[in-house]
């Protein structure tokens, strides 16, 4: 399985979206990472994922939601998966 994920960070609230096979994992590296966009943001913590069979259909997901460049798409992305969690229980 994979995960396409999105990662807000907790100094300036902005987001990251990203693909692994290892959510968790990942999550751990962009906390412990020196270098590069996400060493400057941190913490971060995961705030929306979704899980797919294949590597390609989670790149092609994760591709789709970069092109939008939307954060207000991003935070309906967010807001409907709460929503839906809500309603679950």
């Amino acid at each position: 399985m994979y995960f396409i994920y999105i990662l807000q960070s907790q100094k300036d609230q902005s987001y990251y979206i990203g693909f692994s096979a290892d959510p968790q994992e990942r999550l751990n590296q962009h906390n412990k990472a020196s270098t590069g966009y996400t060493s400057k943001k941190k913490p971060w913590t995961i705030v929306y994922q979704e899980e797919y069979p294949s590597k390609k259909e989670a790149l092609d997901r994760e591709k789709f939601i970069k092109l939008k460049k939307s954060k207000v798409f991003i935070q309906k992305l967010i807001n409907t998966r709460s929503a839906d969690f809500s309603h679950s229980n």
